[in-house]
């Protein structure tokens, strides 16, 4: 009998298994503000009311696009695109599709205290002395330190770019700030860190980093027939500078996990999430 018994179960598993995996979905996000931001309203959204299961993962954006490539993550919501993120692109664009924008409007460039007298990346070298020569940056993948290593060499700067995170960038940032230092940081917007501190971009006038862009949703070929409605949300799903920022705010100034700051966010704006959900 216990054989019998146990036949069955195990004639049962790759149905159970397929209908456990019918509603989970993985996505990566980068540890940068706005993409931890949006990637867990995405979380809550689809938990809270589309019945999934979703699981993040923090890498950087070299793994993440690999994976998403490869079918080992869903989705990736911090494709900034069309100068940051475009070498991964070119890369991955045959096993990859772009899904709609979350966010219009984006930047990056380097980025410093409104207070520092200097407003060019062309006045850089003339006060090298009071920066250190250090440009503060984040992780090593993301491609704004990529395009920052590039304008250091067509401008010509006798400055080197120190490698660490999003949480530590802004944490330098902060410290000099409050000291009224000066501090040069590969910035970007959207983040909470324009809403809360006087800052300004560094005309860039060779264009290295180019003109505004915007942050795509990339998702792995086979995503829209495996996730037709997760397909449709993540199309509908478009913030403007306010929400964002909004959003971004109360993650930086809670202890609490991104995705329960999220549920409140949700409770705050439920209007604006409902129109991102697929009508059934």
């Amino acid at each position: 009998m216990s054989l019998v018994l146990t036949g069955c179960q195990d004639n049962q598993k790759p149905d159970d298994k397929k209908q456990e995996n019918a509603k989970k979905i993985k996505f990566g996000v980068g540890n940068w503000a706005d993409g931890i931001a949006i990637t867990n309203l995405a979380k809550a959204i689809l938990e809270e009311k589309m019945g999934y299961q979703v699981e993040v993962t923090i890498a950087e954006p070299g793994l993440i696009f690999t994976s998403v490539s490869q079918g080992e993550f869903d989705a990736f919501l911090g494709t900034w695109l069309p100068i940051t993120h475009k070498d991964y692109i070119k890369k991955f664009g045959d096993e990859v599709e772009k899904l709609g924008t979350n966010y219009e409007g984006a930047r990056i460039g380097l980025v410093v205290p409104e207070y520092v007298d200097i407003d060019s990346i062309e006045e850089m070298n003339n006060v090298k002395d009071e920066f250190n020569g250090k440009i503060i940056g984040v992780g090593s993948g993301a491609g704004i330190m990529d395009t920052t290593e590039k304008a250091i060499k067509e401008y010509d700067l006798g400055y080197d770019l120190v490698e660490s995170s999003g949480p530590v960038m802004t944490a330098k940032l902060a410290d000099a700030i409050s000291n009224k230092e000066p501090v040069i940081v590969t910035g970007w917007k959207p983040h909470w860190k324009f809403a809360r501190y006087d800052l300004k971009f560094l005309k860039d006038p060779k264009k290295i980093y180019g003109e505004t862009e915007s942050i795509y949703n990339i998702v792995r070929n086979g995503f829209k027939e495996d996730h037709p409605d997760a397909a449709k949300f993540l199309k509908n799903l478009k913030l403007n500078d306010k929400e964002l920022g909004g959003l971004m705010g109360m993650i930086a100034d809670s202890d609490k996990e991104p995705a329960e700051v999220a549920k409140e966010w949700i409770k705050e704006n439920e209007k604006l999430v409902e129109s991102f959900i697929p009508e059934k």
